[in-house]
């Protein structure tokens, strides 16, 4: 029913991890680990997990749509390697994207310690930018645990489900965007040609975040060219 793009950047033992909780989800009928760059995985090739590996390094954004090229469900889930599942989030999720009528579906996601992350988002703007530079609010929305789904502006790109006929339909991720803003993006593009997004509060994940732009130069590079893109392209 579930096909699971994860993308590998040497994350051996999360990807490892991630895919045995994934094989207790029965709602998963693939698997397609995308290794960017070259690595010694533990992982090997079977009746679910479908390997691929890149003979150079590609972005966010053309990693996962020539996951779903592979596709062979009616439902596509992007999940980054360094998510964890608390159980099975998929039915809440399935149920949610069938009784919303959206296109996308995303889960609650949690720190290691069990603070709500700051997963869903409204629209950016240069106005809400630099009320974040001065410390001013983030554009996040307020969520708890349980409460009942609604539509967001934007979900973050370490947890989606789509449903496979609408990925297709809005192309799936612009490959102009390397590695950040391409959830931003998307989930423009969806709401520009009237499809939703739902936010699932009763579905939760965990989210060990590697907040590789705050400590690395060429990400902090990536990240700027990126959302000045979005900011260019979204007037």
């Amino acid at each position: 029913m579930i096909s699971v793009s994860l993308v590998s950047h040497g994350h051996g033992g999360m990807v490892e991890r991630l895919v045995a909780q994934l094989r207790n989800c029965p709602e998963v009928g693939q698997v397609v680990l995308t290794r960017n760059i070259p690595e010694a995985s533990p992982i090997a090739a079977d009746s679910l997990v479908e390997i691929s590996d890149n003979d150079l390094p590609k972005g966010f954004g053309a990693n996962h749509n020539a996951a779903f090229w592979r596709c062979r469900q009616p439902f596509f889930c992007v999940l980054n390697p360094d998510i964890q599942l608390q159980g099975n989030p998929f039915p809440v999720l399935l149920a949610c994207l069938e009784k919303e009528g959206a296109a996308l579906a995303a889960p609650l996601i949690l720190a290691p310690g069990g603070e709500v992350e700051d997963s869903v988002r409204h629209f950016p703007t240069i106005r809400s930018l630099l009320r974040k530079a001065m410390g001013g609010a983030d554009g996040r929305y307020v969520v708890a645990a349980g409460q009942p789904p609604f539509s967001p502006d934007w979900v973050a790109g370490m947890f989606m489900l789509f449903k496979a006929q609408e990925f297709a339909r809005i192309g799936g991720f612009d490959e102009r965007y390397f590695l950040y803003y391409e959830d931003v993006d998307i989930c423009r593009r969806l709401s520009r040609a009237g499809m939703s997004v739902v936010a699932c509060p009763s579905a939760s994940a965990i989210h060990d975040a590697r907040r590789a732009s705050r400590r690395n130069l060429r990400h902090l590079r990536w990240h700027l060219a990126s959302m000045a893109r979005y900011l260019w392209e979204a007037k």
